[in-house]
C-alpha cells in the first residue's frame, strides 16, 4: 500500500500531502514511465473539484506525488453513516460530474472512480483524487494481488481465495468485459457511486468477484423506490439511464449527466415539478403504459442512402397514424430518434422509455417493389404479438402504413371510431413520387443554405407539378421561400410567392400543423413576430413534434426580444426537434443575451455532440460546420473552432450563412477587424436580417463600430 504523510512545503509556506509510491512499482521502468506520463497529465487539470497535483518528485529513491492537502473525509467514509438526502446527493453528484467533463475534455479518463477515490472536505466541496493513477493500479497484478495507492482510506474489498479485488463493483460492462475504455466508462462507475450514495448499498452486490461481474453484466439493481422511496423518482431515472450496460445507451458525456442532475435540482428547489411529473417511474425505468407503442425507425435493407428518406418517411408516417388513435399513447418521432440505427432491444426500449410494445421492422425497396417486414412485441416478455410481410407495389405504400396501424389496433385490443378510421385512410398525396420529393426537400431545408434551400425549391416544385393538390408541398415550398427571403434575398417576390405557396395550401381543406408553420414563416418575414408566435404555438398544441415548429417559435421569441420564454421552453424544443442542430440557434443566443454563461457551455456542448455525428453522415453541410465551430469556440476549442470554419468557408465561400456565423465566430474570438470583414461579405451575399444581428450576443464587439451601425442601423424605437 502506499503511505501518505502530510507535510510542509518550505518554499510556499504551506502545508500538502505527499504520497509516496510502493518499492515495487518504482523498479518497474515501463510501468513507472507510464505512471510519470499519466500522472503528469493529472497535474495539468485545474478545477475545483479535482484534487490538485503540484508536483511529482523522486528523493532518495523514493517516488512520491506531492498534492493539495485535504481536511474531511472520503465519501466511502460518509456513506457508511446512511443514504444520502437528495439535496445533498445532486449538490455533490453535479460537482463530480463537472469534474470528469473538465478531465474528459483534455482526453483524461480516471478508471477507477469509487467513493474511496473522492474526498468531501469541511466546506462540502467534494474532491476526486488519484486522477490518472487508476489505470495503473488496477491494471498490474502480482499473485492474484490488486496494487491500491488511495490517498485516504482503502475501499470494502471483496473476498474470492482470500484475494483482495478491490473496485471489482465500480467496474463498467466493458471494464468487466476486458474492453477498450473511453469516457462513458466513468459515467457509469459515477452512477454506481451516485446510487450507493443514494441507497447505501451498492447496486451490484456478491460475495465473490464473479457474481459481481455477473451482476454488473446482465442484472438491473433494485430499484430506488424500493431502496430509498423517499427520494424523487426522476433521480431512478438518471441512474438507470447513467447504468446502462451498453454504453451506447448510457449518457454520452459527463456534461449530459450534469445537466439531467442540475435540472432535477433546480426542479426540486422550485417545487417539485419534473418529480412530481414522473411519480410513477420505478428505479430508473419508466412504468409501462398498458396501451403505448414505441415504433423504432425500420432497418433499410437496401443499404442505398436515397432509401433512408423513404426507410424515415414510413416510419414517421406510421407514428403519425398511431397518433390519431384515442386512449392509445405512441411515444413521438424525436423519441425514437434516438434509437435510429442502433442495436437495441424492445426489451431495452421498453424499460427506457416504458412502452408496453415496440415495432421494428425492416425496409428493402427493388425498383418499384417494397418490401416491408414488421413485428409487434410485447417490451416485457420480449414476445411477439404480431408480425407480417408485405410485398407491394411502391404506389401501394400508403395503404400499407394504414393497414399497419390498423392490426397494431387489433393487436392491442383497441376498437378503431369511424371517425378514427377515416383519419388513418387520409393520405398527403396519391402520388408516391411526389411524396418521396417532398421527404428529399426536408432533408436539404434543414441545411438552410442559398444552395440547398434551392435545391430543396426545385424538388417542392417537382412535387406539386406531380400533384397540385399535395398540401404539405405547397407548406414546404412557402417555408423554403420564407427563409431564402430573410437570408439571402430581400425581394418582393419571395414573398409573394411564399404567401400564394401558403394560401393554395390552406386553401386544399388541410388543417395540418405544418401549414400553419407555413403561415407562421411569412409573419416573421413581414416582422409580426407577434402573429408568428401565436400561429406556431398553435401547430405545437396540435403536432407537438412537427418539424421545425419549435425551431421557428424560438426564433421569433429571439427576435421579440422575450429571451426568458425560449430558456423556459428550451429542454421541451430540443427534445421535439430531434436531430434538427437549428433548435439550438435561438436557445443558445437567448441564454447568451442573459449572460448565462455556464448554461450556454452545456448547451454548446450538446449541440458539438449532435452536430459531429450529423456531419459524418452528411459532410458537406457547409452550415453546419460553422455552427460546430461556434460551438467549438463556445467551450474553449479554439484551433477545432478556426479548423472547422476554414472547411466551411472551403466548401461554401460565398453563402450568406456561412460567412455570417463565421463573423459570429471571429467576434467570439476578440478578433474584432477579421469578424466585420466576414459580416460585410455576409451582407454583401444578401444576409440582412437587422433585428437579428443587433440582439445576436456573439456580435457585441462589433456594437458601436461606425461599420457595424452603417450596414445595420438601430430603427426609430432603438435610436
Amino acid at each position: 500500500m502506499g503511505v501518505v504523510y502530510e507535510a510542509e512545503d518550505t518554499s510556499l509556506g504551506r502545508h500538502v500531502a505527499l504520497k509516496f509510491l510502493p518499492a515495487e512499482m518504482a523498479k518497474d521502468t515501463d510501468l513507472l514511465e507510464r505512471f510519470q506520463r499519466e500522472a503528469r497529465a493529472a497535474s495539468a487539470l485545474n478545477h475545483p473539484n479535482i484534487c490538485t497535483v503540484h508536483a511529482i518528485d523522486v528523493h532518495a529513491g523514493q517516488h512520491f506525488i506531492a498534492m493539495e492537502l485535504l481536511e474531511g473525509e472520503t465519501l466511502a467514509e460518509r456513506i457508511r453513516k446512511g443514504a444520502f438526502d437528495a439535496g445533498l446527493l445532486l449538490e455533490l453528484g453535479t460537482q463530480l460530474a463537472d469534474a470528469l467533463e473538465s478531465a474528459h475534455a483534455k482526453g483524461i479518463v480516471h478508471r477507477d472512480l469509487k467513493p474511496a477515490n473522492v474526498f468531501v472536505n469541511s466546506r462540502g466541496q467534494a474532491k476526486i483524487l488519484d486522477f490518472g493513477l487508476a489505470k495503473i493500479e488496477v491494471a498490474r497484478t502480482r499473485g492474484g494481488e490488486t496494487s491500491e495507492a488511495p490517498t485516504a482510506v482503502s475501499p470494502q474489498k471483496l473476498t474470492q481465495d482470500g484475494s483482495t479485488m478491490g473496485t471489482v463493483s465500480y467496474m463498467s460492462p466493458e471494464q468487466a468485459r476486458g474492453q477498450a475504455t473511453d469516457a462513458r466508462t466513468d459515467l457509469f462507475s459515477l452512477g454506481t457511486v451516485l446510487y450507493q450514495m443514494a441507497s447505501g448499498a451498492l447496486p451490484f452486490q456478491g460475495e465473490t468477484s464473479a457474481v459481481v461481474f455477473d451482476a454488473i453484466l446482465n442484472r438491473d439493481p433494485p430499484p430506488l423506490s424500493q431502496t430509498n422511496p423517499g427520494l424523487p423518482p426522476e433521480l431512478g431515472r438518471i441512474l438507470g439511464r447513467a447504468l446502462e450496460k451498453d454504453r451506447n445507451l448510457r449518457y454520452q458525456t459527463a456534461t449530459d449527466l450534469k445537466t439531467e442532475l442540475l435540472r432535477l435540482k433546480r426542479d426540486m428547489e422550485s417545487g417539485g415539478r419534473r418529480a412530481a411529473e414522473l411519480s410513477d417511474s420505478k428505479g430508473g425505468t419508466a412504468t409501462p403504459s398498458e396501451k403505448s407503442v414505441a415504433v423504432l425507425y425500420f432497418e433499410n435493407l437496401s443499404r442505398e442512402k436515397d432509401d433512408e428518406y423513404l426507410r424515415d418517411g414510413v416510419t414517421e408516417d406510421i407514428i403519425t397514424e398511431l397518433s390519431k388513435i384515442k386512449g392509445f399513447k405512441v411515444f413521438s418521432r424525436p423519441t425514437v430518434l434516438a434509437f435510429r440505427d442502433k442495436p437495441v432491444t424492445p426489451v431495452q426500449i421498453g424499460q427506457q422509455l416504458g412502452a408496453a410494445c415496440v415495432l421494428t421492422g425492416s425496409l428493402r425497396r427493388a425498383g418499384s417493389r417494397l418490401r416491408i417486414t414488421t413485428q409487434l412485441v410485447d417490451a416485457k416478455t420480449d414476445s411477439p404479438l404480431w408480425s407480417e410481410r408485405y410485398d407491394r407495389q411502391m404506389e401501394d405504400v400508403f395503404e400499407l402504413q394504414d393497414e399497419i396501424a390498423r392490426k397494431i389496433a387489433e393487436a392491442l385490443r383497441i376498437t378503431l371510431s369511424p371517425q378514427e378510421q377515416e383519419a388513418l385512410a387520409a393520405k398527403p398525396t396519391e402520388d408516391l413520387e411526389a411524396y418521396d420529393l417532398y421527404l428529399r426537400g426536408k432533408n436539404f431545408v434543414r441545411r438552410l443554405s442559398r444552395q440547398d434551400l434551392e435545391s430543396a425549391l426545385q424538388l417542392f416544385d417537382n412535387a406539386v407539378a406531380r400533384d397540385p393538390d399535395f398540401a404539405l408541398a405547397h407548406a414546404a415550398i412557402a417555408n423554403a421561400c420564407a427563409q431564402y427571403h430573410l437570408n439571402f434575398e430581400r425581394e418582393d417576390r419571395w414573398i409573394e410567392r411564399a404567401v400564394a405557396a401558403s394560401e393554395k395550401a390552406s386553401s386544399l381543406g388541410s388543417d395540418e400543423p405544418e401549414i400553419w408553420v407555413a403561415e407562421a414563416w411569412i409573419h416573421l418575414m413581414r416582422k409580426d413576430y407577434d402573429a408568428s408566435i401565436q400561429r406556431v404555438r398553435q401547430a405545437i398544441d396540435r403536432k407537438p413534434d412537427c418539424e421545425g415548429a419549435y425551431n421557428l417559435l424560438g426564433r421569433a421569441l429571439f427576435l421579440a426580444g422575450r429571451n426568458q420564454e425560449i430558456v423556459d421552453m428550451a429542454d421541451a424544443a430540443i427534445a421535439a426537434e430531434g436531430e434538427d442542430y437549428n433548435i439550438y440557434v435561438p436557445v443558445i443566443n437567448a441564454l447568451g443575451a442573459l449572460g448565462k454563461t455556464d448554461a450556454v457551455r452545456n448547451y454548446s456542448q450538446q449541440r458539438v455532440e449532435l452536430l459531429e455525428f450529423h456531419l459524418r453522415k452528411v459532410p458537406e453541410d457547409a452550415r453546419g460546420r460553422t455552427l460546430l465551430a461556434n460551438c467549438y469556440a463556445l467551450v474553449g476549442r479554439s484551433e477545432d473552432a478556426e479548423r472547422a470554419a476554414t472547411l466551411a468557408m472551403t466548401l461554401r465561400p460565398n453563402d450568406a450563412l456561412v460567412q455570417y456565423n463565421v463573423a459570429c465566430l471571429f467576434a467570439q474570438l476578440g478578433k474584432k477587424a477579421e469578424a466585420l470583414d466576414a459580416l460585410k461579405k455576409s451582407w454583401g451575399a444578401g444576409y440582412k436580417e437587422r433585428d437579428w444581428v443587433r440582439r445576436d450576443p456573439d456580435l457585441a464587439i462589433l456594437r458601436g463600430d461606425p461599420e457595424f451601425e452603417k450596414l445595420f442601423p438601430p430603427d426609430q424605437d432603438e435610436g
